[in-house]
Order: C-alpha cells, then structure tokens, then sequence
C-alpha cells in the first residue's frame, strides 16, 4: 500500500531508533485515515463508473478500512524484516489467507455474494496485523518527531510516491473494463487477476522482504554490493521463473479443479498475467537495489514511465476486447522491466544486460520443463490427476535440467533445505547440538 514509503525507509536506514519507528506508526495511521475519508466520499463516483445502481457504495466504504487495518501493521511488518525475521511475517499470512478465504468460501455458501470478497478482504488484514500486534511486542511510543521524520522524509516520500503510482494503476484496468465492458468481462478479469497477484503478491514480498535489509547492510560497499546483487538477480530468477511458469501451465487444471467449468473464459487471461507476473516481480528486485542505496527518487521516475507506458498500452488496446488489454499488460510489463534494469545500470553500475542475462538461462530450463507438464493435458482427462502431475513433472524436469547445468544456485539453495531439515531433525533427536 502507498503508506508503506516510510517503513521500507526504515528497513533501508541502518540504526533506527524508537522514536523513528513510533513516528512512522503514527503518520502511517494518520495517511491512512486521510486515504480512506478521501475514498469514502469517492464511492459513489466509483458506484457510477461501474454502473452498479448504488450497490458498490457500502461494499467499496467497508473495503476501504483495509487501508487504515494494514498500516496498523506496517511497522511490525518492518521492524522483522529489518532483524531478518520473515518467519513470522509468513506465518502471519499464513494465517491471515487461511482465515479469510474460510470465511470468504463460507460467506459466498450463504448467499452473500460480492459482500463475501469484501469481508474475506478486511479480515485478511485485521488477522494478519493481530497475529503481529501479539507475537512481535512491540508497541507505539506516544510520541511523534518531526525531526525523525525529517530525517527519512526523502526516502520515504520517493517510496510512498512511487508506491501510490503502482496501486493506482495496478487497480486501473478493473475500471476501465467496467467503464468499458460488461459486467462478465469485469468479472472474468477480476478472478483471473485476483488468482494470479497472489502468485506474484507473495513471489514479491518473500523476495524483497528479504532482500532489502541484507543490500542495505551492505550499500556502502560496492564490490560486495555488487556480488549480493548478482546472486539475489539469479536466485529470484531460479525461483520465481518456474512457479510462474508452472501456474501458467496448470491454469486450466486449477480453474476446473476450483470452478469446474464456470470461469473457462479467464484461464487464458489468468496465462497472460501469469507470464507478466515474471517481469513485475523481476522489476520489483531490481527496485530493491535502488531503494537499499536511498535513491527513491529514481523509484518515482520508475513508476512515472510505468504510468505512462501502462496508459499507451490501454490507449492502443482497449478497441480489441478484453484479452487484447491484458496482452497489452503484458508488453508493458516487458518495456518496464527492461527500462527498470537500464535504471538499475544507470544508479549502482551493475550493467543492464548482465542482469538480463543471469536470467536468460533459468528462463530456457523453465521453458523445456513446461513442455512436457503441459502436454500432459492430452492423455489424463481428470482434472483432480492432472494438475498433481504437471506439477511433479514439470518441477521434476526443472530441477533435473538444472543440476545436468550444474547450477550453483540449485545446490545452494538444496543444500540450505536439506541441510536445515537434517540440522533441526538431529537437534530434536538430541544427536546434535546448536
């Protein structure tokens, strides 16, 4: 959310103090209750552009709440990922999608329709910040600096910035299909739209979560910036190209799995964001390297170009349908990737077409693994059989493929698995010590 500017500039200072993070919390809240009035008296606007005849406007005002339950949270959120604690952060969420998909599922059995998707939206987040409020401890000062402020308003107001330009547009295609299309159209996209950010949602917040306090640490230091950048560009590749690439080739087995036949429309749209989800979250890391040396206002300009690009694509597309709109979702996510790694070239050095090409070859393995994983299609009928399957032989054909390539990356990350099961299995049978 567009807030969280000023908690990411946290995790990117070096030693925040406690009266640095009290600040962020009550301005955070404070944003966040001016965004929401400000979207209150906007809901009709909205209810007319959709053409839904004054039902949006309560749905939309409940919605909204989310913004002022999520800030609630962000500096917990900030202050583990800044000690490198994202075990609880994930099992936050964890917690918060279990809760609140069973009580979307439950409220959409009882005949409440949208309402479901509403309540489903604002009890993930009113879960996910009381797990935090209880487990992390941490409580607000009654206090508020503005010198604190001061102090981090640069990196923050570039975050914040940045991150209200990409809220604004991620969300602009849904009214520009209402405003444009039928109210099927709409729908189609919003399922297909809502499976796939959550691929990418979580893909992004595992990566940058993670990564930003460990480039930070080392901003002063470019030789090691430089080697933790190289890594982190083709660990994100390892990981995010194939299960992308997986929920590409599996759409039609999860939508019947989950609607049978209901939704077979926004497979092939859920396919084109599944693929743009690559380059969305490949730009987002390597907006991490920008933001762990402080240039938030090379972010800005990202996001500006983003805008603009995004709004040529609609321009061009939205004559042809829906389909052509997301493909060209698509080619504007491929234009700002590629722009977003000339930026990263032009702020820390690293060259843009090294980037691109630590990626070149995950992107050719994970190719050749979907093959096979695909064509499965053609011989087992039972969508239940199906997707199981596609998962093991295009995971299995990936990680063969990838050790035949003696991947460093592939035994890192194996070996830090494995090694972690065996460790904590011999420290629970007492045969081995920390």
């Amino acid at each position: 959310m567009p807030i969280c500017g000023f908690s990411n500039a946290l995790v990117q200072r070096k030693d925040p103090t406690a009266t640095d993070y009290s600040t962020v919390f009550w301005f955070n809240l404070g944003v966040s209750v001016a965004i929401y009035m400000v979207l209150w008296f906007a809901a009709p606007l909205i209810d007319s552009i959709f053409h839904a005849d004054g039902r949006l406007v309560p749905m939309s005002r409940v919605m909204f709440l989310t913004f002022i339950v999520n800030a609630t949270a962000l500096v917990q959120t900030n202050r583990l990922i800044k000690q490198m604690n994202v075990k609880m952060v994930a099992v936050s969420n964890v917690i918060g999608l279990v809760v609140s998909g069973a009580l979307g599922i439950w409220l959409a059995l009882d005949g409440y329709g949208a309402w479901a998707i509403v309540w489903q939206s604002l009890s993930l987040a009113a879960v996910k910040s009381i797990v935090l409020w209880i487990t992390t401890g941490w409580r607000p000062l009654w206090e508020f600096s503005m010198a604190s402020l001061r102090s981090i308003f640069k990196v923050g107001a570039g975050v914040m910035t940045g991150n209200l330009l990409n809220v604004t547009f991620q969300n602009i295609y849904s009214f520009i299909i209402g405003a444009f299309y039928n109210l099927a159209q709409l729908g189609c996209y919003t399922q297909a739209d809502k499976w796939s950010k959550m691929g990418v949602a979580s893909l992004s917040s595992i990566l940058n979560t993670t990564f930003l306090p460990v480039l930070s640490g080392v901003q002063d230091d470019r030789e090691r910036f430089y080697r933790m950048m190289s890594k982190i560009n083709r660990l994100s590749a390892y990981m995010v190209l194939p299960c992308m690439g997986l929920l590409f080739a599996t759409a039609p087995a999860i939508f019947h799995v989950l609607f049978q036949d209901k939704w077979d429309a926004a497979i092939v749209l859920f396919q084109l964001l599944a693929v743009r989800g690559v380059f969305t979250i490949m730009s987002s890391v390597y907006s991490t390297y920008i933001l762990a040396i402080g240039n938030a206002k090379q972010l800005v300009h990202s996001e500006v170009v983003k805008c603009v690009v995004i709004a040529i694509a609609i321009a061009v597309t939205v004559p042809y349908g829906i389909k052509w709109l997301v493909v060209g979702q698509l080619v504007a996510g491929v234009v700002c990737y590629v722009y977003n790694a000339v930026l990263v070239y032009k702020v820390t050095g690293y060259h843009w077409a090294l980037l691109i090409n630590e990626i070149m070859l995950f992107a050719l393995v994970t190719v050749l693994a979907l093959f096979p994983a695909s064509a499965l299609g053609l011989w087992i009928e039972s969508d239940y059989l199906l997707l199981p399957a596609q998962i093991v032989v295009g995971g299995g054909i990936y990680l063969a493929l990838n050790a035949l390539l003696r991947s460093a990356i592939q035994r890192e990350v194996l070996g830090y698995a494995f090694g972690r099961f065996i460790g904590g299995k011999q420290d629970k049978s007492g045969k081995r010590g920390r």
